[in-house]
């Protein structure tokens, strides 16, 4: 089995946009929280939410027309840019480009349905944008791949580690030669009501592990990770972030929407396990960490499950991006590798005074420096999909 590298990466976010704004929101603990403006939140009771703003997409890109590509498109392509500009990658041999979403091109589709209501006539670039499978379409057109295998993951707010998974495998058992991988998604109604109505969203802000949560923040973005094998990348003098150690992939499919604690603990043992760590030696925790009563408490007791009564700090970055759905755990596992090349924890922000349920250490409010040598990014999906990737300093 080949080492997997992680070489390049590429985020778009509420917090910043490029690898070095996204650092330093991290480092300050920075918050993307503020009125929505994508869509028109009235008859809402809130209406705060992590968008993206300042983008321009027509600087990531230049070789299809951006009338084409919907929201989550256009992050996609812009973060896959970046990632293989950051990687110095030469873009030659077989590639693969894999992107989890929940969405795709939802918030075309909400367009759509607003034409037909009102009797217009559909513009004709809007159909084009609705495909989930546009997200990496999108970003091999625009590289100018050809030899490349594209693919979407639609296990919701867990698709990010997924296609890592799936890209780890790849390179790993010598199928292709680079990998682009990591989620997407962009703000929508539908969305936002589902979880509104799920009496899921906070008012104000994002505050897991804290005893006064209520709730997400709906947000948006797209992060994207080079991957490639560890010795290549060491020959032609790559800037490592950090290695790709191993994951685990269940589904207990027990509940539409609340998660297991049993299958939360067994999904981290099998992480463990494929990456040949044990629970001591690890250093942090990236937690799934959305902010609501039932997430945060069952998450923080698999985690002592498998960790026992002292875990390893546990922080949550969706306190500074909101939950930003196909693309959390993708934004999460490059905090993952950041924190290890950098030597800092990023801060779970927010935070007043720690949840009994919870019981962890979540660095609150302030980022602290560290010596990691292995970090755990969970990510737990509706429909019990849970996915857990274990990341190493490169060695």
């Amino acid at each position: 089995m080949t080492r997997v590298a992680v070489t390049g990466l590429g985020v778009v976010s509420s917090i910043g946009t490029g690898i070095a704004e996204y650092t330093a929101g991290l480092r300050a603990g920075r918050s993307g929280a503020r009125p929505i403006g994508v869509f028109d939140t009235e008859g809402f009771a809130h209406h705060i939410g992590c968008e993206v703003t300042g983008f321009d997409p027509e600087r990531w890109i230049t070789g299809q027309p951006v009338e084409d590509l919907g929201r989550a498109a256009r992050f996609s392509v812009a973060a896959a840019r970046m990632a293989v500009d950051d990687a110095g990658l030469p873009l030659s041999g077989r590639g693969m480009v894999c992107v989890g979403t929940t969405d795709g091109g939802g918030d075309a589709g909400e367009r759509i349905a607003e034409h037909v209501v009102a009797g217009t006539g559909i513009p004709v670039r809007l159909p084009r944008r609705v495909p989930a499978a546009s997200l990496p379409v999108a970003v091999a057109r625009e590289l100018g791949l050809s030899d490349v295998d594209c693919s979407t993951v639609a296990t919701a707010c867990a698709a990010g580690n997924y296609a890592l998974g799936n890209g780890f495998d790849a390179i790993a058992a010598g199928d292709v030669d680079f990998a682009l991988c990591g989620g997407a998604d962009a703000m929508c109604r539908m969305t936002f009501t589902g979880f509104y109505r799920l009496g899921a969203v906070d008012p104000q802000l994002c505050r897991p592990f804290d005893v006064n949560r209520k709730g997400i923040l709906t947000g948006e973005g797209a992060g994207v990770l080079v991957l490639e094998p560890y010795d290549r990348a060491v020959a032609r003098g790559a800037r490592i972030y950090a290695e790709v150690l191993g994951y685990g992939l269940n589904c207990d499919a027990r509940h539409p929407v609340a998660p297991d604690q049993d299958s939360v603990a067994a999904c981290m043992r099998l992480a463990l396990d494929d990456a040949g760590v044990t629970p001591d030696q690890v250093d942090l925790i990236s937690a799934h960490g959305t902010g609501t009563k039932a997430n945060d408490a069952t998450e923080c007791g698999a985690i002592r499950d498998v960790f026992g009564a002292a875990p390893p700090r546990t922080v949550s970055v969706k306190s500074m991006l909101g939950h930003t759905m196909g693309a959390a755990s993708a934004l999460s596992a490059i905090a993952c590798a950041v924190a290890i090349r950098e030597g800092f924890v990023p801060p779970t922000i927010n935070h007043t005074e720690t949840d009994p349920a919870c019981a962890i250490d979540c660095v609150p409010n302030t980022a602290v420096e560290a010596d990691l040598r292995v970090v755990q990014n969970n990510a737990l999906a509706f429909g019990g999909d849970n996915a857990v990737v274990l990341f190493g300093r490169p060695a």
